[in-house]
């Protein structure tokens, strides 16, 4: 199956297989099976087996997964072996905080430099990242060829800010603000709203309190969601 045909909530797992396998891969574990898989990520084994299962035929029934074969296959699809250049625009306290974090975890993604108006952050460094200021943004982009921005601008600067980004060649934006930008079709917008997390996560709390809990209090999915 094409990468374009898998479905979204798949391609948004595959990543934490690919993590865990890392795992498995460095303290010698040779195999795994979806049920294992499932103990440890709180994922039920039918999806995790329905998810490998869109990108080809990756196990053995009664064997399960060769561990080094799956990870070099997820390392391969992922493209885990490309690293992608990153810019953020607004250097406030989140932004901050985000630079300082620079996807830790990921070895195929890096903030490359931060953006904003203020001339008492231009110039400076975050955690070794260089912060710029706007009219800087062209010729970075030109420079680590990045395509993706993550964007922590006060709400009343979001959408010109994602339209000059756009402008200037970023098709993908990571969306801090609250504001729901309008973008071109071919644009991407993945939307975070920390404030509507929190709520939705309070509001599970205090009316379903035990309901859909998987081990240690993590939220499973539901066959809707899976």
């Amino acid at each position: 199956m094409p990468e374009n045909k898998i479905p979204q909530v798949t391609a948004k797992r595959l990543p934490l297989y690919y993590r865990y396998l890392e795992k498995l891969h460095a303290i010698g574990k040779q195999r795994i099976s979806s049920a294992d898989l499932s103990d440890v990520l709180h994922i039920d084994p039918a999806t995790i087996r329905r998810d490998f299962s869109y990108l080809g035929e990756l196990g053995k029934k009664g064997y399960g997964y060769n561990v080094t074969y799956l990870l070099q296959f997820l390392r391969d699809f992922l493209k885990q072996d490309e690293v992608t250049n990153v810019v953020l625009v607004g250097v406030g306290n989140l932004g901050t905080a985000l630079l300082k974090y620079n996807f830790y975890r990921s070895h195929n993604t890096k903030i490359v430099a931060g953006f904003d108006k203020d001339p008492n952050k231009v110039g400076k460094d975050v955690d070794d990242i260089p912060v710029y200021s706007m009219d800087r943004l062209s010729e970075v982009i030109k420079l680590h060829n990045v395509e993706v921005a993550i964007l922590t601008v006060p709400l009343n600067a979001a959408q010109s800010t994602a339209e000059f980004l756009i402008s200037e060649g970023i098709r993908g934006i990571l969306n801090f603000t609250p504001a729901r930008l309008s973008v071109p079709p071919n644009v991407r917008i993945h939307n975070i709203d920390l404030t509507i997390e929190l709520q939705t996560l309070i509001y599970f709390l205090k009316n379903f309190p035990e309901d859909d809990l998987g081990e240690n209090g993590k939220e499973t999915l539901t066959k809707e969601e899976s």
